[in-house]
């Protein structure tokens, strides 16, 4: 599973949601995922016009559905349980294809990425690549308090990811 922007973006509007999509659908393309889906995650899983992560959610949706994203199948927004979980998301009477069907997590802010970045790090223990995509070539880019495992999975990340 992929997950968007835990280092760089810090607060992204829709024009800079839209490339960070881009950026990981090619990642994920790099990984071998045909057409991967992408789950826009806010706190909550309905359109709510007081949160703006919701709207650029929709927006985002209709965008990919529309052909303006390409490459990947966008919905949203979704809370974190519903993109991860189809128990979660029928339970809250939601009917997605993308529920919890997700490759990529697109994250609203660098906040929510961050945060989920280092809880799966620290609280689940789970091993972390990550690779600063948009640029001519993939840039690793590890965070000081990376385990020695970690860092060497990214650079691993970003060889596969260098093939020309």
């Amino acid at each position: 599973m992929l997950i968007t922007d835990c280092a760089i973006n810090i607060d992204p509007d829709l024009t800079a949601k839209k490339q960070i999509i881009e950026n990981a659908v090619a990642l994920a393309r790099g990984l071998g995922y045909q057409q991967p889906h992408v789950a826009c995650i806010a706190a909550l899983e309905t359109v709510n016009p007081g949160m703006q992560d919701t709207l650029d959610a929709a927006v985002l949706s209709k965008m990919a559905q529309r052909g303006q994203i390409a490459g990947c199948i966008v919905d949203g927004p979704f809370a974190l349980d519903n993109a991860l979980s189809l128990e979660s998301a029928k339970h809250k009477g939601l009917d997605s294809p993308m529920a919890g069907n997700a490759d990529i997590l697109l994250m609203s802010d660098i906040r929510m990425g961050n945060v989920l970045h280092k809880a799966i790090t620290y609280i689940a223990k789970k091993p972390l690549a990550t690779a600063i995509m948009g640029a001519r070539q993939p840039v690793i880019m590890t965070s000081r308090s990376d385990s020695p495992q970690d860092k060497l999975l990214s650079l691993a990340l970003g060889c596969l990811l260098c093939k020309d």
